[in-house]
This record gives C-alpha cells, structure tokens and sequence, in this order.
C-alpha cells in the first residue's frame, strides 16, 4: 500500500508556489500526493507532473462536475458538458502521469432534485461513465468514483449503492473508492462496506469523521486497517483532511472551521496509516 496527502488542506490548485508543501511531503515520508484539478491546462499539470516524478513522488486526483455537467442529468447536452469535463480531467490527469481520478464523478456534489435517485438517473450516469472510461482506457487513468454522504449527495451514498454503479459501467478502467468521513455517516459497519466493494476497490480516502487529523476521532479505525489487511488491498491511501485557508473553497464544502494544525494533519496522519497497515 502506498501514503499519500490531499493538497486540498492548503489549495484547491496547485501551483509551483506550493512545491515547498509537496517537499515536506516527501521528507516526511508519502509515497505521493493528491491534486483537485478544477482548472488549468494539459501544459500546466504536465509541468507539476514532470516535477513530482522527478522527486519520485505518485500522483492521484480527485475533482468534480457542476450541476451544468451533471451526466445523470435527463438533458443530453447537461450530459454531454459532464463527459467533456471528465475527457478534459482525463487528459490532464495523463500530463500529471496519475494513476487516478476519484471524486463524485458519477453526478453533481451536493445538487439534489429533493426526490430519491432513480433508475434513469442511475441508468445515465452509468452510460456516460462508461463512455468516460472508454477514454481513460486509452490513457492508462482509472476512474474511481466515490459515495458521498446523504448531505452532499443523493444519487449514491453507501457502498452497496456504489458497487451496483460499477457492476452497471462494467469497464476495466473504472473502479471504486472508499472514503472513511462519508463511510461513517452511511454505513453500518466499515468492515462490512469495505467487504461489499472490495473486489472493485481502487482507491481510499482516509479522513475522520470531523475531516481533521486522523486517529483523533470517532471513526473505527481498528476495524477499518483490520478490514483493509484482510481483503488484501494494496492501492493507496490518502489523507483526506480540509481547512478555512481558502475561504471560497471552504464554504463550498462546508467548512466553517479549521479542524486540526495543518502540520499535525500530515505528520501524525502519516504515522498513524503507518503503524495502521504494519502487520
């Protein structure tokens, strides 16, 4: 299993302004970072991603579509914005040389009808994803979309809902991932949602049940490393953790305090994942 820390704790876009972040990353021990791509260009990503690769440093990515690119959406021209942005986070996800894109990928994060999902809802966001994946294949990118909790998402939330996603897509370059905050609003028990998306999981987001520093709260953790040996899981593992730093992305996401010291987020949060997964 490889360690890797969210940029999202001091920016929502990485810039060569945040390299001293990235060294104290590396000095502390990651295997790699995780970059939010919500803007910028294929030579942008292609430049931070010839500099992680050069400091022997992964990358993994997370982003997300509007609600005018919701590709769960009844109208084909909402849907079609969603897989251009998709195909356009694909292409920098190949400049970045990432293995991944995860996030909300399957629908608009927190946009809601007020109704419970539907079949077609599902059935098109399914469609499009497949076609994303398709795209993906040809750029070596695996596409892991990501159950969110019930107040931030409607169209999927547990794993049992996310694995009929991905046995729907069916496409090799598209798999699941879990994330412990959202696990631990929706599920009953970790082991026993980990269990259910094992066979399609490809990546985890490890973040508390408050987004601060991991091991300081209520999640199960015991149960959660236990599980994760157990299934024999080897993809990364990547601190989730948020802050006010900047406030537009903040309110975004509701974040109306900082949970945690940005430097013991990423210090302890790796010593903590370390001696979580040593068997």
């Amino acid at each position: 299993m490889k360690i890797g820390m969210n940029m999202l704790l001091w920016t929502n876009h990485v810039t060569e302004e945040h390299y001293p972040i990235v060294d104290l990353l590396k000095e502390t021990g990651y295997d790699g970072i995780e970059l939010y791509m919500g803007e910028g260009d294929v030579s942008h990503y292609k430049k931070l991603g010839d500099h992680f690769s050069d400091l022997g440093l992964g990358v993994t990515t997370v982003t997300g579509l509007t609600p005018e690119e919701n590709i769960s959406s009844a109208n084909p021209k909402i849907r079609q914005a969603g897989l251009d942005r998709l195909k356009w986070a694909i292409d920098n996800a190949q400049a970045l040389k990432a293995d991944n894109i995860c996030g909300p990928i399957h629908s608009s994060f927190a946009y809601f009808t007020r109704q419970p999902p539907t079949k077609d809802e599902r059935k098109r966001s399914a469609e499009m994803l497949r076609k994303a994946a398709e795209y993906a294949a040809e750029a070596n990118i695996m596409l892991c979309p990501e159950a969110l909790n019930r107040f931030e998402c409607y169209l999927y939330n547990t794993m049992a809902d996310l694995k009929t996603l991905v046995t729907a897509v069916d496409h090799p370059n598209l798999g699941a991932m879990y994330d412990t905050h959202h696990s631990n609003i929706e599920e009953k028990s970790q082991s026993a949602a980990l269990r259910t998306i094992a066979p399609y999981l490809k990546h985890v987001h490890i973040s508390e049940n408050d987004r601060g520093t991991p091991g300081s709260g209520q999640v199960q953790w015991e149960e959660v490393f236990k599980t994760i040996r157990d299934i024999e899981y080897d993809g990364w593992l990547t601190i989730e953790a948020f802050s006010t730093i900047i406030p537009e992305f903040a309110n975004a996401i509701n974040v109306w305090r900082d949970y945690s010291p940005s430097k013991e987020i990423y210090t302890q949060g790796y010593a903590f994942i370390k001696e979580g997964i040593k068997i």
